[in-house]
């Protein structure tokens, strides 16, 4: 697989489409530190970390629906393997006049776009939410 994460959001994408309460992904340590961006944000209710028969490590999301709508209505990957978006503290993107978060990975860890600025850290942008 080139991009864990564009495949972690895609699943997403797709399990919300079909209103599923979870979803399962292959974990990382990067994969966890998004989600836990989404938890905090409100994004989704939360995620739990298991192991399967083989040993492998398996994040179960689960999703957050608010009157019968997903509460994530947009979920767009920014910097790809092909080519990394880096932006300093000044330009990172707002979402949707500060309505979404956009994620990004910073010397000091990955967090949402405002705790970058409040940080004064720039970094990859991952992903835009909305």
């Amino acid at each position: 697989m080139n991009d864990p994460i564009g495949d972690m959001l895609t699943r997403i994408r797709n399990a919300q489409l079909r209103h599923k309460s979870t979803v399962l992904t292959p974990g990382s340590k990067l994969r966890a530190w998004v989600l836990d961006v989404l938890a905090d944000e409100g994004y989704i209710r939360g995620y739990e970390t298991k192991t399967d028969d083989n040993g492998h490590s398996l994040i179960e999301i689960s999703l957050k629906y608010y009157e019968g709508e997903p509460v994530i209505r947009e979920l767009k990957r920014v910097s790809k393997p092909g080519r990394r978006v880096y932006m300093s503290v000044k330009d990172i993107p707002s979402v949707r006049q500060g309505l979404g978060v956009s994620i990004v990975s910073t010397p000091k860890g990955v967090m949402s776009d405002a705790n970058a600025r409040t940080n004064n850290v720039g970094g990859e942008v991952l992903c835009t939410v909305f």
